[in-house]
């Protein structure tokens, strides 16, 4: 079967690389989702060994994204005879090749099946992999081994920040014309390509009403325009929630215990547990005892007898687990969730001194990284979102398990002015003279 696709000039370094990883990071608009589903339906309908997975944080998103992306390249050349398109499992076959949309998760917050069945997979395409953690994405780079094709791994995303794993990982940076926000280029060594790029080398496929739009964020959205449009990487996570937080060495003479606080995982997401510690200084301390995946109750359990079995833990577990704990003579209760909880966690929190122990590398990442859930605009959406949340929920849980200092000097405040009413003879509801 013959298919024609014309090649923007931005993407020819694509095919004069022959790496383990493509990286097309850049700014929005620039056609790199076109350009992949463009190269991996004709793989599909090539001689080439293809064994592709489609991937991304929610499994329930590439529906409308890669997958929706490659069936419309194959309708653009009328060229659905040719193909087995099974849409309940998003799954595409041409002969022996075959695309199939493969999830980290079920759906947002929820876990989905080991990414250990990918052996023979030989292309993998992860679209906004700034939303999957740096272990998800190792443990599926593990998992693909096949000696029957070349293996490439395509991630394309817009710029995170500068401490995303993705940057980490892949890239040195410097600064740009923009302070506080850099360019990026490949670290010596890496077994990787770089096609960067924006709006403007796929102008030709913009009208000019999105084109105008792009070139207003400058004076609307500046944050989001250095970032998602020009495709710089900003020094933190835009939209992060939480600021002030402080590292210390260790914990300080005079802290005491007071919280426990328990995010629990189902794989590929961590257990996250966490010991709170109130200091006159330091405000609350937080000291990482436990993360990671699959992590027993009898763990988490023994963990925490270590400590003082009797300090309460606030634990975001199903009930069961809950009750496994508690027999093996832990004080344990389930994290109380209400309409706005999340909100309202969030608000208790930041009003909180909190320093983390320099040990506690998850929870301070976590810390970094926690920002509220953006759309495609950069409008918010009144959540925050999922991606490395479970360190600061861990917390966030644990404070909520703490009597608010505020309502305990509002309580104080309130015994004093009845005391005052009853010495001088007032009633009640008089107001007393400072």
């Amino acid at each position: 079967m013959k298919l024609s696709f014309e090649y923007r000039p931005l993407f020819i370094p694509f095919f004069e690389n022959e790496v383990r990883y493509y990286i097309l990071l850049g700014g929005r608009g620039r056609g790199a989702s076109t350009f992949i589903s463009q190269y991996i339906t004709g793989r599909l309908a090539g001689n080439e060994y293809t064994r592709c997975a489609l991937m991304r944080a929610n499994h329930s998103d590439i529906r409308i994204s890669s997958y929706r992306e490659i069936v419309d390249r194959i309708d653009e050349q009328n060229a659905r005879k040719a193909f087995t398109i099974t849409d309940n499992d998003m799954r595409i076959t041409c002969g022996r090749n075959f695309a199939q949309a493969i999830g980290f998760r079920a759906s947002s917050g929820e876990n989905t099946a080991k990414l250990k069945s990918l052996a023979n997979f030989n292309l993998v395409w992860i679209e906004e992999p700034e939303e999957v953690g740096e272990m998800e994405f190792m443990i599926l780079d593990d998992s693909i081994r096949t000696v029957k094709g070349d293996i490439k791994v395509i991630l394309t995303l817009n710029a995170p920040h500068k401490n995303h794993w993705v940057i980490q990982r892949f890239f040195d940076v410097s600064p740009s014309e923009k302070e506080g926000y850099y360019n990026v280029k490949l670290k010596e060594g890496m077994n990787a390509a770089h096609i960067g790029g924006t709006f403007e080398d796929n102008r030709q496929n913009l009208d000019e009403h999105t084109i105008d739009k792009y070139n207003n964020y400058k004076k609307t959205k500046p944050d989001y325009y250095w970032q998602v449009i020009r495709g710089l990487v900003p020094e933190v996570a835009r939209g992060k929630i939480f600021s002030g937080w402080r590292q210390i060495d260790s914990i300080p003479f005079g802290a005491k215990l007071v919280a426990y606080g328990l995010d629990g995982g189902w794989y590929p997401d961590p257990t996250s547990l966490v010991a709170i510690y109130s200091h006159p200084q330091e405000g609350y301390i937080v000291d990482e005892l436990l993360f990671g995946t699959e992590i027993d109750n009898e763990t988490i359990a023994a963990t925490i007898r270590q400590t003082n079995k009797d300090i309460l833990c606030n634990a975001d577990l199903d009930e069961r687990s809950v009750d496994a704990i508690k027999k093996l003579g832990v004080h344990i209760v389930r994290v109380e969730k209400a309409p706005d909880s999340v909100k309202y966690r969030i608000k208790l929190t930041a009003r909180q001194k909190i320093s983390v122990t320099s040990h506690s590398t998850n929870i301070w990442k976590s810390y970094e990284n926690y920002a509220w859930q953006e759309t495609k605009d950069g409008d918010p959406v009144g959540k925050p979102s999922h991606y490395l949340s479970d360190g600061v929920d861990s917390v966030s849980y644990g404070i909520q398990s703490l009597p608010e200092p505020e309502k305990e000097y509002e309580d104080e405040i309130e015994k004093a002015i009845a005391l005052f009413n009853r010495h001088k003879g007032k009633t009640e509801n008089a107001n007393p003279v400072y």
